[in-house]
């Protein structure tokens, strides 16, 4: 398999006049969750449709399992399970019959039904009407439906919108299962950045058509803003302490913050105040979390 599962080479679309994507070039590797994020309005679904040949674009564009998509339809499209907003099911069948009833459609064994609601975790809810299933239920079972062929590559958007909080938590788990335990690459567009910062290893940042961020969680976090957090028993005196010896210092809340520079600035700081008769509470690092990374980027 090639380590690029998706690849696009400056993608860019238009409806009209209006540019929905500009030079968009994105590459997903296998065994990867990859997320998707952007605002409102940014290109992430018509990117999307793009992926599933929902929407046409120009050849030597959209490249998946390293083969060009418009020569290679048919066989990419067998490779790709998808659930796009709100999964196709049928509320007055129950769970079983929704999955046999897709399996017929495609011409798959009957038996990869209970493969699939063990693997979502639907076999005590199998023979129940969809209808009366929780969001959480129903997107497992839009999950399972995506995954009847035995898909390589999984296409969500929004898998975990409107959802409770154990439903975004059965769906984090389901996705690292598939992809750390099955070997699947996941690509997920959302746009609940605390929950993406837990559940992928790779991220995409789109705003306005332009793909202004790519690469791993890590490598998203060696950019962040590092700042050093202090509690003392004098906070005022000491950000004049700290200010007179040239440190950037601000004073909120009763806590100090100064940009973080090194462990050996830390060990300094701590030996500074400790030595002016200030007693030092707490003495912690913190980095923007993906909100304000986020907010950062797009602005």
């Amino acid at each position: 398999m090639p380590d690029k599962i998706i690849e696009t080479r400056n993608l860019s679309y238009h409806f009209g006049l209006n540019q929905v994507l500009d030079q968009v070039s994105l590459h997903v590797e296998s065994g990867s969750i990859y997320g998707f994020i952007g605002p409102n309005g940014a290109g992430k679904t018509t990117c999307i449709k793009i992926l599933l040949n929902l929407l046409q674009t120009e050849n030597n564009k959209v490249f998946l399992f390293g083969k060009e998509f418009k020569h290679n339809r048919i066989n990419i499209l067998s490779r790709i399970g998808s659930l796009i907003e709100q999964p196709a099911i049928y509320h007055h069948l129950t769970g079983r019959e929704n999955l046999k009833n897709r399996a017929q459609l495609l011409k798959i064994p009957i038996n990869r039904v209970n493969e699939i609601l063990s693997l979502v975790d639907l076999n005590e809810h199998a023979d129940k009407k969809a209808g009366k299933y929780s969001l959480g239920m129903k997107q497992r079972l839009g999950i399972g439906l995506a995954l009847l062929p035995n898909p390589e590559l999984l296409i969500l958007d929004e898998p975990t919108n409107g959802l409770d909080p154990n439903g975004i938590i059965e769906i984090r788990n389901l996705l690292r299962k598939l992809v750390y335990e099955m070997g699947k690459t996941v690509f997920i567009s959302s746009h609940m950045l605390s929950e993406v910062e837990k559940m992928v290893s790779h991220l995409g940042i789109i705003n306005q058509g332009k793909l202004v961020f790519q690469g791993s969680l890590e490598e998203l976090h060696q950019i962040s803003k590092k700042q050093i957090l202090i509690q003392t028993s004098m906070p005022t005196k000491a950000k004049e302490l700290l200010l007179n010896m040239g440190y950037s210092v601000e004073l909120v809340n009763e806590t100090l913050y100064l940009p973080f520079q090194s462990k050996e600035q830390v060990a300094k700081i701590n030996q500074l105040l400790v030595s002016n008769n200030h007693s030092v509470f707490s003495l912690s690092q913190s980095q923007d979390d993906l909100e304000n990374l986020f907010l950062t980027i797009t602005q």
